[in-house]
């Protein structure tokens, strides 16, 4: 069973959509939106079986010229 986990990303000032770009060419996430507030991005991502979450994000996300900080958010339960 995949876990669903939410990623708040803040990108450093002018990178927002070069980072949402890279995001969408890599094809990790469920969903993606721009967001207000203290982020500028809030992903969705399904990490797959057998995976470590911090691991997947380190290793697939946080390598993207731009990225400033990330917050992540596991999930538990829908319902």
């Amino acid at each position: 069973m995949t876990t669903c986990v939410f990623v708040q990303i803040r990108c450093k000032p002018g990178t927002t959509y070069k980072v949402a770009e890279e995001i969408a060419l890599r094809e990790i996430h469920s969903e993606l939106y721009s967001t207000s507030g203290d982020f500028d991005l809030l992903m969705k991502i399904y990490i797959p079986d057998n995976h470590d979450v911090g691991k997947y994000i380190n290793d697939h996300l946080l390598d993207i010229p731009g990225i400033e900080r990330s917050r992540t958010t596991l999930t538990f339960k829908a319902f």
